[in-house]
């Protein structure tokens, strides 16, 4: 039985019925997104490839595929499967289920990130108003 670097064994894998396990599911287990209506809108918007080809969330992964999903921005994550969980484990033990092989980013990229990030206008997270909030818009309307 394979550990992991925490000492802990990989994830029980019944080979016979978990040989293979829908792409959605996969991204999901092994936490490449949050949810996995999320993993399954990607592979909709064609987002996910398996093996060089765009992948529907129902298709089926095997240990060796390479999957390249598409990221905001223009950027691909390039993993490779190299185990299946038949249920959600730890985000430490999920990252032992594949083999990341994005490139690292080039100095003129991440020195294009950071511009971006140092100039882009500051997101405003929208709160319900207030008590105080609503009384004062009230008067400013009411004009006293």
């Amino acid at each position: 039985m394979r550990r992991l670097a925490l000492g802990r064994p990989l994830p029980e894998v019944d080979e016979g019925s978990a040989a293979s396990q829908r792409v959605d599911v996969w991204l999901d287990v092994a936490c490449l997104f949050k949810t996995r209506s999320q993993a399954q809108a990607a592979c909709r918007g064609g987002k996910v490839e398996v093996n060089g080809q765009v992948a529907r969330p129902h298709r089926l992964l095997r240990s060796g595929d390479e999957l390249r999903i598409s990221r905001g921005g223009g950027l691909h994550q390039i993993v490779v499967v190299r185990g299946l969980a038949p249920r959600h484990v730890a985000r430490a033990e999920a990252r032992a289920l594949y083999e990341d092989r994005t490139p690292p980013l080039t100095p003129d990229e991440l020195e294009a990130r950071r511009l971006r990030r140092a100039f882009a206008p500051p997101t405003v997270t929208s709160r319900p108003a207030s008590k105080r909030d609503r009384r004062a818009l009230r008067r400013l309307k009411q004009g006293g």
